[in-house]
Formats: C-alpha cells, sequence, structure tokens
C-alpha cells in the first residue's frame, strides 16, 4: 500500500528557479526531494494499517469484551458448587432453641393428709 502525496515537480522547480536557482540545480533538488519521500512513503507503509488489520482487531476486541464476563459466569458457578460441596461433606450444626431464663414454675404435689390428733383439754 502507498501513499499518494500530492507533490507537484514542475511547480517546485519553477519556485527554485525564481528564488535565482539554476535550472539544473533545481531540477536535481526536485529529483532529490521526490526520491526522499517515496522513501518516507515505503518505510512508513509498514507502520499503517490496512482494512483487514482493522476489521481483525475489531473482531479481536469483541472478543475480549466477551471473555471476562465468561470467566466471572465459570467462577461464579464453581464457587457456588464448592460451597454446595462443604454443605454436604460438613452440614451445618442443627438449630439450637434456647429456654428463656425464667425458672418453670412447678405446682408442688399435695402432701398427703395425716390424721390431726385430738386436741388436748384446755385447762
Amino acid at each position: 500500500m502507498s501513499i499518494a502525496t500530492a507533490f507537484d515537480t514542475l511547480a517546485f522547480v519553477k519556485e527554485l528557479e525564481t528564488a535565482g536557482i539554476p535550472p539544473a540545480h533545481a531540477e536535481a533538488q526536485v529529483k532529490a526531494f521526490a526520491s526522499a519521500m517515496r522513501q518516507v512513503e515505503e518505510n512508513r507503509k509498514d507502520e499503517l494499517a490496512t482494512k483487514g488489520d482493522i476489521l481483525r482487531l475489531e473482531k479481536e476486541i469483541e472478543k475480549a469484551k466477551v471473555e471476562p464476563i465468561k470467566w466471572v459466569i465459570v467462577t461464579g458457578i464453581a464457587v457456588l458448587g464448592g460451597v454446595a460441596a462443604i454443605n454436604r461433606l460438613v452440614p451445618p450444626p442443627a438449630p439450637v432453641y434456647y429456654q428463656s431464663p425464667t425458672q418453670e414454675l412447678r405446682q408442688t404435689a399435695p402432701s398427703p393428709t395425716l390424721p390431726v390428733p385430738p386436741s388436748a383439754p384446755s385447762r
């Protein structure tokens, strides 16, 4: 791929001749300048992206956007699976139902009735 740079060599030669440069020197300078521009374009050609490069990078970017989401989902499933496995191996302790701190009040059993002795005569 080459970059087309508009460069009017004839106008450049005329500009140099107007500045007082002899025609032979002006033409030599224009040829040297044009050659240097072509070399710069050739060197930059490897640095520029083609449409194919851009399309490939866009696909890679889309893939890179999806990849972290997949990892989050897979990691979440793995963590939940690990927690479930641990719960099966080591079940949580049974809940303890606490009694209130007040004592339970019970009625005492009635004592057996004893015969009351006759009262002594009073004096």
